[in-house]
């Protein structure tokens, strides 16, 4: 029987990636990053990236937020059915919806799985909203070799705002692991230990 895939969602700048990194090497599991894969799951229910651009002009990254919706619903789905036995990272909105009936489908999606986690910086939300906006900005800023324009930033800083105080990722998670002065590896090895 193949070993149940380990399912880490939170917002940006959770650590999703480096600890999917660390268990997939610790548990000798394959790793799945969604924001690699999930292109391809999008154009397959026809996603346009010349409609992405033209919807960022006209409404910024909150407007392309909204139109990936539907498509981060198919992702979410295809890619449990493509990486049983994996571990998966999915993407900061792949698991928060306003849509009721977009969140009812990746919360079905989600169901069969024991080890759907969320990780978090801090048990106090504040506390985590500062810890994660301060990594965002110094991802993006490695990441260009520059930081964003203040607008922008603040775009970044209430998308992540949003997404932590947003209901789905605690409806959808089945644990909740705090990484607040924790190495990545103790975080690894904490999943280890409690995962199902």
């Amino acid at each position: 029987m193949m070993e149940q895939p380990i399912i880490l969602i939170g917002p940006m700048g959770a650590g999703k990636s480096t600890v999917a990194r660390l268990l997939a090497a610790r548990l000798g599991m394959p790793r799945c990053e969604m924001d690699e894969v999930r292109w391809d799951y999008y154009r397959e229910i026809g996603y346009h990236e010349a409609k992405a651009r033209r919807i960022v002009e006209r409404e910024g990254q909150a407007g392309l937020f909204r139109y990936w919706k539907p498509f981060e619903a198919h992702a979410v789905e295809r890619v449990l059915d493509e990486h049983q036995g994996s571990v998966i990272d999915f993407g900061a909105g792949h698991t928060v919806y306003e849509d009721e009936t977009l969140f009812r489908r990746v919360e079905q999606a989600l169901a069969p799985y024991d080890n759907v986690i969320l990780l978090l910086p801090s048990p106090d939300p504040q506390v985590s909203l500062a810890i994660l906006n301060a990594r965002a900005e110094a991802v993006i800023r490695e990441d260009l070799g520059q930081p964003l324009p203040p607008e922008v930033m603040r775009e970044v800083f209430a998308l992540n705002e949003q997404l932590l105080a947003h209901p789905s990722n605690s409806r959808l998670a089945k644990l909740v692991v705090y990484t607040i002065d924790k190495t990545p590896e103790e975080t690894c090895e904490e999943i280890v230990r409690r995962r199902i």
